[in-house]
């Protein structure tokens, strides 16, 4: 199933995308939230589907897409974890997964505007695939067992500030990662039985230019290993995104300027869907 969030920002209404048409879950659910996941949301999504009781949305092409998420209580990312994008940054492979983490207030919809950072003259753009639990991770026991966590997959656009993460970062990358809007997520959240998540392209374009193109299969750490990794240091609770890295073709690379304002970026996932942001200036109040 494709689930998603359609509506204005801070009133989304959940929804599942079908063959004939979106159909409103609200009478479901309040949101695609850890509530969701944890009550099998997508099994009372499917049983409702099936007697026919979801109602079209009629309007949906008119309205804003939001994340398919909400509110995560954490937003983890891998760094590093494509080779070639770790050449491209100067370091060698990781021999284990590096993370960091991202404010969930980073969150936005996926053609949302971003604003540059006030200062910023190297904001960079990283196409990801993004994993979202929907069932609590802790101290697993091997990866074998760690895709039965997974409620889904989304494209995500793991947005930095290069300088604020590098330069004047005090040894953490976070600096350069938490900026207002820095975590485009969707179109849609894709439930694990629609695809094979480890033999997906992802790709990037700056103003209808290709930048990164490249396919999941080349990740260092797989997802299995990611979560598992990652639920021996945290716990992972529903609703939670992991940000899995980003391959090369950034402008980290040196390859490649930066983002001005007026610059748009697409990005996109085999399955996933596609995404498209335009770039803004700050002003003071916005």
């Amino acid at each position: 199933m494709k689930f998603a969030r359609l509506g204005p920002v801070g009133h989304e209404v959940p929804v599942v995308v079908t063959a004939d048409g979106v159909r409103s879950i609200a009478g479901l659910t309040t949101d695609l939230d850890a509530e969701f996941w944890e009550s099998a949301g997508p099994d009372r999504v499917a049983a409702a589907l099936a007697a026919g009781e979801l109602p079209l949305v009629d309007d949906s092409g008119d309205l804003r897409i939001g994340a398919p998420i909400a509110k995560p209580g954490a937003i983890v990312c891998i760094g590093m974890n494509y080779a070639a994008h770790a050449a491209e940054s100067g370091a060698e492979p990781p021999k284990t997964p590096v993370i960091f983490f991202k404010a969930p207030n980073t969150l936005a919809g996926p053609n949302d505007p971003v604003t540059i950072p006030r200062g910023s003259t190297k904001t960079d753009w990283e196409v990801e695939l993004g994993v979202v639990i929907g069932k609590r991770a802790s101290y697993l026991d091997s990866p074998a067992g760690s895709l039965d966590h997974v409620a889904g997959f989304v494209v995500a656009n793991d947005l930095s500030e290069r300088e604020f993460q590098l330069e004047v970062s005090g040894g953490q990358w976070s600096k350069g990662k938490i900026a207002a809007g820095f975590s485009p997520v969707g179109p849609w959240l894709v439930t694990p039985d629609e695809i094979e998540h480890q033999k997906l392209g992802l790709r990037s374009f700056v103003n209808g230019e290709p930048r990164q193109d490249s396919s999941t299969a080349d990740q260092i750490f797989d997802v299995a290993t990611v979560i598992h990794h990652l639920s021996q240091y945290m716990v992972l609770d529903p609703g939670d995104l992991i940000m899995t890295g980003t391959p090369e073709g950034v402008a980290l690379s040196g390859r490649f300027p930066y983002l001005r304002p007026g610059d748009v970026v697409e990005i996109e996932i085999d399955g996933l869907g596609r995404q498209r942001q335009e770039y803004v200036a700050f002003e003071a109040g916005r």
